[in-house]
């Protein structure tokens, strides 16, 4: 599928519409894999990167990579006793 996108030629300065177009497709990745709608994998693979280079851009936005809330956090750790 193919979207097009009307943008003014002032936002194009130093880059490509190319350019400018994968820039936009990594960052709406980072929005969806931040707001939980998309896993890492899959918006690694909706940017057109790989996961080390998703990972990185997570990091580099401080964009965590798992996101436990206190009591999902206490729960994994006490299942993990259990084990011990």
């Amino acid at each position: 599928m193919q979207i097009t996108l009307d943008i003014p030629e002032q936002y194009l300065i130093d880059q490509s519409p190319i350019e400018f177009g994968k820039r936009i497709k990594l960052y709406a990745a980072l929005v969806m894999f931040q707001s939980g709608s998309m896993s890492a994998g899959a918006a690694s693979e909706f940017a057109g990167v790989d996961r080390f280079t998703f990972i990185a851009e997570c990091q580099k936005r401080n964009i965590p990579l798992v996101d436990f809330s206190p009591e999902e956090l206490d729960a994994e750790l006490e299942d993990l006793r259990k084990i011990a």
